[in-house]
């Protein structure tokens, strides 16, 4: 199965990328909307790509940057760094950002990456294999109630004390089938009808192990100081925890004046785009425009 990025149309749409313009693309992943990106802003448009995950920009460079040449700029990076490397690269602002906070399918189908229970896989789940902290580790290593903790802040899972509890007795644990195995022998399955029931201890592992929440705090802040005046910001989430920090966040800089709110309620994909996509059911997107450079600039 190919990845098929979400609201990827919609998305767009609000950017409207223009011919001269410069764009972010700061999830390249599978590269569905780097792609388009650089298709609307033809014949002239720059699309700088960000991705901590080497394989998805080795994967680009074979791909898009062969079709696209010097109009794509790829960068291996954790896209909360991304002011640094953009004025790096001789842009100051600019005109649109796209953030699809979701997990590749090349991700969550590789036998070597763990972050997925579909694919029996090591307890990698880092999308910056350099980095030290692995799921392994934090199942293997840390305190019972260390682990209570994040299964209930990060993944939202009502039974956290059960699971934390069986993850420490069944130690050692190695493989992400084991790992799902223990989680569902802990959660009542009739209470799990529309996702397996190890899907929020994955989730909770994952986002700890990429340290995705800050990361998404300081990426909105970095992506509104990027914006020109004028350029548009669409951020696409898949869980709540996501969801409502960029909600919060939108809030703040609108209170400030410094950005407009495209959609006060979120974007959320059609019923079609559901039915051919099960992975977009829990999208959501919410785009704002920068209107006020200066007063940002002036909180400096």
């Amino acid at each position: 199965m190919k990845h098929k990025s979400v609201l990827l149309d919609e998305s767009i749409f609000v950017i409207n990328p223009q011919n001269n313009g410069v764009y972010i693309d700061m999830t390249l992943g599978a590269g569905g909307h780097t792609r388009k990106l650089l298709e609307k802003s033809s014949p002239n448009g720059i699309v700088i790509a960000f991705d901590r995950d080497k394989k998805a920009i080795e994967y680009a460079k074979e791909t898009l940057k062969k079709e696209y040449g010097e109009r794509l700029l790829l960068v291996n990076e954790n896209f909360s760094n991304c002011v640094e490397k953009v004025r790096e690269l001789g842009f100051e602002y600019v005109d649109g950002i796209v953030m699809d906070l979701g997990v590749s399918l090349d991700q969550l189908k590789s036998k070597t990456r763990g972050f997925s229970f579909l694919e029996d896989a090591p307890l990698d789940m880092r999308m910056d294999v350099s980095k030290p902290l692995t799921a392994e580790k934090i199942v293997n290593e840390w305190q019972e109630k260390d682990i209570e903790n994040i299964l209930r802040i990060y993944g939202e899972e009502r039974f956290a004390g059960r699971i934390a509890k069986n993850i420490v007795r069944s130690r050692p644990i190695y493989s992400t089938k084991q790992l799902a195995d223990i989680v569902e022998g802990c959660v009542p399955r009739n209470l799990y009808k529309r996702i397996h029931p190890a899907t929020r201890t994955f989730q909770a592992l994952r986002i700890v192990v990429n340290d995705e929440l800050e990361s998404l705090k300081k990426g909105l802040s970095s992506s509104v100081e990027l914006l020109a005046e004028g350029g548009v910001l669409c951020v696409i989430s898949f869980h709540s925890l996501e969801d409502r920090i960029v909600k919060n966040t939108f809030r703040d800089y609108k209170s400030e004046g410094v950005v407009r709110l495209i959609n006060k309620k979120p974007i959320v994909p059609t019923k079609d785009e559901i039915y051919k996509n099960r992975r977009a059911r829990s999208a959501k997107m919410r785009c704002l425009v920068k209107i006020n450079k200066k007063l940002e600039d002036s909180n400096d």
